[in-house]
């Protein structure tokens, strides 16, 4: 990270604080893949940093907005975004800095309390008023009035058909997809949509200073909230305590555990456009189980 660009981040920050900010300290930390990540310390205290000099343009615009969203809901703990922009090429996005601690002993009741509230959030159409991202993939949001519609058209569809203009799946592959898309309103449940974090893996959740659950890094829509659920349950991280205390403060529709596969359908496809390889069988087994 070059002088130049924390000189014009700090006269960035402090035009929109309306305060002078210096810029003292910036400790690069690890941890994501698609960015590079920072911890910087200022005569305001500590922010968060994350920074991209290849990614669209709009990614950081997108994720801050994402980011709002959640805060707004007040539901879970969530960085609160400060700024999004660029400065000497390089685009980035400064938030809250939140320590990390240990979980209080009601840790899992309070992630599952704060899950179930954001999911409450509801709104009258499935999507979003903008397209957005999960991880470096555009993420197409356009609002439909059924959840069946809009998974098959904005998420299932439109992946599978880049995997094969990227020569990782068939023309087969992708007949086999549609037919499968074709019997989702029979597969899910009716359900409003509930306002999903969009990316809830392991790695996208911490404990705070406080010991409380602090999610980030969304990928936001109005969607089914079984979407949340399973994607938790696509790489573990979560204690069996979430589940469970989920259900007791709203409870899943009968045979979510049945669908489970068939939500992470989506994140395994956005695998497959990403990285190919072994994702390809996870994906097609999951389409061959359900078509």
């Amino acid at each position: 990270m070059t002088t130049s660009f924390l000189e014009t981040l700090a006269e960035q920050l402090s035009f929109h604080l309306n305060k002078e900010i210096i810029i003292s300290r910036a400790e690069q930390v690890y941890g994501g893949d698609i960015n590079n990540t920072f911890i910087f310390t200022t005569s305001d205290g500590k922010y968060f940093l994350k920074t991209n000099d290849h990614a669209a343009d709009d990614m950081f615009e997108k994720e801050f907005n994402g980011l709002h969203l959640l805060k707004k809901a007040q539901c879970i703990e969530v960085p609160e975004p400060v700024l999004s922009g660029e400065a000497d090429g390089i685009f980035f996005i400064v938030m809250e800095c939140i320590g990390k601690g240990r979980p209080t002993v009601n840790f899992w009741r309070q992630f599952a309390e704060g899950l179930a509230g954001l999911h409450k959030q509801t709104h009258p159409l499935f999507g979003l008023h903008e397209d957005n991202y999960i991880g470096s993939l555009q993420q197409q949001n356009n609002y439909q009035n059924e959840w069946a519609q809009f998974y098959s058209s904005r998420r299932i569809l439109p992946l599978i058909e880049k995997a094969f203009d990227e020569d990782k799946c068939s023309k087969k592959d992708i007949a086999n997809t549609e037919t499968l898309c074709a019997k989702f309103n029979v597969l899910f449940p009716i359900e409003p949509p509930s306002l999903l974090h969009g990316d809830l893996w392991s790695g996208n959740f911490m404990v705070s200073e406080k010991g409380l659950p602090v999610i980030y890094d969304p990928a936001v829509y109005y969607g089914h909230r079984e979407m949340d659920i399973a994607m938790t349950l696509l790489f573990g991280g979560f204690d069996q305590k979430l589940y469970q205390h989920y259900d007791e403060v709203f409870p899943l529709e009968k045979g979510w555990q049945q669908r489970i596969e068939l939500c992470q359908l989506y994140p395994l496809l956005v695998h497959l456009v990403l990285f190919g390889g072994h994702y390809y069988h996870s994906v097609m087994n999951i389409v061959k189980k359900y078509g």
